[in-house]
Formats: C-alpha cells, sequence, structure tokens
C-alpha cells in the first residue's frame, strides 16, 4: 500500500480548518472555511472520487477523525461517500476507546505505535492509505519519511498563519510533480509523487 496525503493548502502553506468556521480555532485561527469558495466539484471532487477508488484504507488525527464521524455517515449516493462510509478506518489516538467509535469499521491505533502500524500498511498489498486534515500526524509521517504521494490543492490566497503539514526538521525531500489540474475557482489540483 502506498500513503496518499490530499490536503487544501494556502498559497502560505496553511492546512488548517478548510471547511467550517469553528473547526479548528487553534492559535486564534480566524478563518475557519476558507476554502470552501474554491471548491469545485468537478475538478476537485472528480480527483477525489477517483484516487478514493483506488484506496483501501483511511488514516485521520483524532480531531479530524471525529470532524468525519459527526459528518460523513448521514451521506449517500455519491462516490466519495459511498467510499468513505465503507472503507476500513484508522484512527490515531491515546484517548478514545473503542466504545467512543460510532463509525465503522475503525480501528484505534495508539500514538506509540502509529509509525510503526503505518510501515506495516506499507507493507501490505493494496491500494492508497489515504489521508487528509490531520497536520500534526502528517508532519510525522513526512519527517519518518513515510509518505508516498502528495495531493495538495492549492487555493490563491493567503492566510497570514495558521498549521502547515510540512515539518521544521531541516530536511531535504524531493517529490516529482506528476499531474496539475485547474480548477474552475482559481485552485491547482498537483499531485506530486515522493522521488526516493
Amino acid at each position: 500500500m502506498k500513503t496518499l496525503i490530499t490536503e487544501f493548502i494556502s498559497l502560505d502553506g496553511v492546512v488548517q480548518a478548510p471547511g467550517g468556521a469553528q473547526e479548528d480555532t487553534d492559535g486564534g485561527f480566524a478563518h475557519g472555511g476558507w476554502f470552501l469558495k474554491y471548491f469545485d466539484p468537478e475538478v476537485i471532487g472528480g480527483t477525489f472520487d477517483n484516487l478514493a477508488k483506488q484506496s483501501d484504507a483511511l488514516l485521520q488525527g483524532h480531531r479530524t477523525y471525529q470532524t468525519s464521524a459527526a459528518a460523513w455517515p448521514s451521506r449517500s449516493g455519491d462516490p466519495f461517500s459511498d467510499w468513505i462510509n465503507k472503507v476500513q478506518k484508522y484512527v490515531v489516538s491515546n484517548t478514545l476507546s473503542d466504545k467512543d467509535i460510532t463509525w465503522h469499521p475503525t480501528t484505534i491505533i495508539r500514538g506509540d505505535d502509529f509509525l510503526q502500524k503505518v510501515s506495516d500498511l506499507r507493507a501490505q498489498p493494496g491500494g492508497y492509505i489515504y489521508v487528509y486534515g490531520s497536520a500534526a500526524m502528517v508532519r510525522s509521517l513526512l519527517a519518518a519519511d513515510l509518505v508516498d504521494e502528495l495531493l495538495l490543492t492549492i487555493a490563491p490566497v493567503t492566510l497570514g498563519g495558521g498549521k502547515t503539514i510540512f515539518p521544521a526538521n531541516g530536511k531535504a525531500m524531493s517529490f516529482e510533480l506528476m499531474s496539475t489540474a485547474k480548477a474552475s475557482s482559481g485552485a491547482l489540483v498537483c499531485r506530486y509523487v515522493r522521488a526516493r
């Protein structure tokens, strides 16, 4: 399997709270929902639908998982909703218990086991391990060189600060640009593969 990171990202590298005003206000972030006006169902939605068809697992951090678990189970009838509600989900959390899990199938991964579990999943046959949101988790995956592909949907906006997925560890990592697509909103969907 391969780890695929999908993120809505601003020109200045912010991934925080793209979908809702109160989704994540950490650090006083006041631009929640900033990406909504840039979403293009044909180009962006179509790309995500296509990649979901190739994905056999969903990996999320605690907060992203809880937000998703509150939103997706009530949706159906489109390729992405149908996929996300059926796919095997993994949530990285030291505080959730099995009784907290209402969105099935879901397996809890404890923080100390996280990188090893992702390594184990990558050694198994299958498609993508699909990741979105979960900035702290993605930083850890990048720092450990466990990311195979990045799908960055870059919006033509700067946000002046917020969460990023990129570790500040001084380590250079090369990626090869595989494709780009321009959405009607001006956002660019850029797909990169790790060059090892």
